[in-house]
């Protein structure tokens, strides 16, 4: 079975906590997807979290709040979900399942972020039976997730 390294999209976007939600929602267009990791600092790229399109709607827009005044850290999401560069597709897989995920960061030896895998990493690398059941897994319903905490 491949590993998560020989898949995922090196070198992704990533933002900074501090970031206005404009110029993260930038990133995504320039970028052409829907979620950014959150990084400590542009040298030590550890994740703290992940920023997606829908974090945006319902953490700000949702809630009556203006995203034009919103940093990245009051709307991401934490913990973050990551793999490792060694990881096994099928386990890569099943943390997305397990998570209803459709994209996740990937982490290096020293924790640092150096990939993505997405849906789309696994359809144009062959694998359309794994990205069937991972769609499938995450249209599941689940149970409400409360708001970020940040916004409590």
């Amino acid at each position: 079975m491949k590993r998560v390294d020989e898949i995922m999209t090196k070198n992704p976007a990533y933002c900074l906590p501090e970031m206005g939600l404009v110029d993260v929602a930038e990133l995504m267009l320039r970028y052409d997807c829907g979620e950014i990791p959150v990084v400590y600092s542009r040298t030590e790229k550890k994740i703290m979290g992940v920023i997606t399109d829908r974090d945006i709607c319902v953490r700000a827009v949702a809630l009556g709040l203006n995203p034009l005044a919103m940093n990245v850290e009051q709307c991401m999401s934490y913990p973050p979900i990551v793999v490792k560069t060694f990881t096994d597709l099928n386990d890569c897989c099943q943390v997305m399942e397990d998570h209803q995920i459709k994209r996740v960061p990937v982490v290096d030896e020293n924790e640092n972020l150096c990939g993505m895998v997405s849906l789309a990493d696994l359809t144009r690398n062959d694998e359309i039976s794994l990205a069937a059941e991972v769609v499938k897994e995450i249209s599941q319903p689940r149970a409400h997730h409360a708001p970020n905490k940040y916004l409590v």
